[in-house]
């Protein structure tokens, strides 16, 4: 249930987590106030929106998300409000196509250029993920995008699942990574003509110039960089064996030859133990959490989480902390928030932003105190 507004609540870690009623949509007003604290946490809804797919600060005081069915959308995150920025690609929007991730180029400040991906159309009955950059231009209370330029294309393919398509910047910014999903076609995961079930690096200054990373990915929907440099992709799983991995280039993590789980017609997959020339998860989850986006977070407010991969949970309806031990990892807490959770991002307060998934996702600020939203 999605109701309670105007007031912040200190509850037990044990309570459902509630949420506010007649809060701010679209362009409606300001937010409402927090609904519940969990284990300490503040929990502050700012808006909704249509099945939103990702987030990303543009400042303290604004973000963009984006909206499966198509749309981008400027957030104001003291208000509350949105604007609808123009000049989005089109989407094949159906199953889990649309709108996809949206991060901000390492010279934003300079050259405001974000990119974007998507689902594309192809011939007949196909379809595969682009990607694209295109410089944000914001004038008199609107927004748009110009000059759309698509650096990277998928293979097409027909159906309408995993198409991955997250993206990170590598530390140094010379580098967009990129994850393709097998698109539930599972075999060209190990085709090395495909471009399916891949982690992919595109050059920021020359996207001709594409490289594979590594290859035998199932559908990767949580990449991010460690303080060390390393690179960590979260996948699902098929039935059972989600997983978190330490990516190194050249390596090859299995799928559909090897998995921690089974095949959902309930045949057995070989295990990771009895391939040793392909790389094993970190870690793996049975039952699954399903995960969405994924953070490693570097701020102050939590210190203990320093460090720590934070993973947005879709089956397990919450966040999933993560600690790494050199090239193991280990899970060691989970934060209930009641509703399955997209994406998660890192806002430069410290603070923890998270977008349900649905028709009604919320955006919710979680803090260590009852503070007001950034400004």
């Amino acid at each position: 249930m999605k109701a309670l507004s105007g007031l912040y609540l200190f509850l037990p870690l044990t309570l459902g987590l509630a949420s506010c009623g007649n809060a701010a949509s679209g362009d409606k007003g300001a937010p409402a106030a927090s609904v519940l604290a969990r284990d300490g946490l503040a929990v502050a809804e700012i808006a909704r929106f249509d099945e939103p797919w990702a987030i990303a600060f543009l400042s303290p005081g604004t973000a963009l998300v984006t909206e499966r069915r198509g749309s981008l959308k400027l957030v104001d995150l003291a208000k509350g409000g949105t604007i609808a920025v123009s000049g989005v690609p089109a989407v094949d929007y159906g199953g889990q196509g649309g709108l996809g991730d949206v991060v901000l180029s390492p010279d934003h400040a300079q050259n405001r250029l974000v990119y974007l991906s998507w689902a594309e159309a192809g011939p007949g009955d196909t379809r595969g993920a682009a990607v694209g950059r295109a410089r944000l231009v914001r004038e008199g209370g609107k927004a748009r995008l110009e000059g759309l330029e698509v650096i990277w294309r998928q293979d097409k393919t027909t159906g309408r699942g995993h198409y991955s398509h997250r993206l990170a910047f590598s530390p140094d910014g010379n580098w967009l990574y990129v994850a393709s999903g097998d698109r539930q076609k599972m075999s060209p995961a190990q085709d090395p003509k495909s471009n399916l079930g891949r982690i992919l690096r595109l050059s920021v200054r020359a996207p001709e110039h594409l490289e594979t990373v590594s290859r035998g990915h199932r559908n990767v929907l949580g990449l991010a960089f460690d303080g060390n440099g390393v690179l960590w992709e979260v996948e699902h799983g098929p039935r059972g064996g989600d997983e978190l991995n330490r990516v190194e280039a050249g390596r090859n993590y299995g799928w559909p030859v090897v998995s921690q789980g089974r095949h959902y017609d309930g045949r057995l997959i070989p295990p990771h133990s009895g391939r040793p020339d392909m790389a094993a998860p970190a870690l793996s989850w049975t039952p699954v959490i399903g995960p969405g986006g994924m953070t490693i977070y570097r701020g102050s407010m939590f210190p203990d989480w320093t460090g720590q991969a934070i993973i947005a949970g879709l089956v397990s309806q919450g966040l999933v902390r993560v600690a790494f031990d050199e090239e193991s990892a280990r899970e060691v807490a989970r934060i209930d928030m009641g509703e399955r959770i997209r994406a998660i991002a890192e806002h430069p307060d410290g603070s923890i932003w998270v977008v349900e998934d649905g028709s009604d996702g919320r955006l919710l600020r979680l803090s260590r105190e009852p503070a007001a939203a950034p400004r």
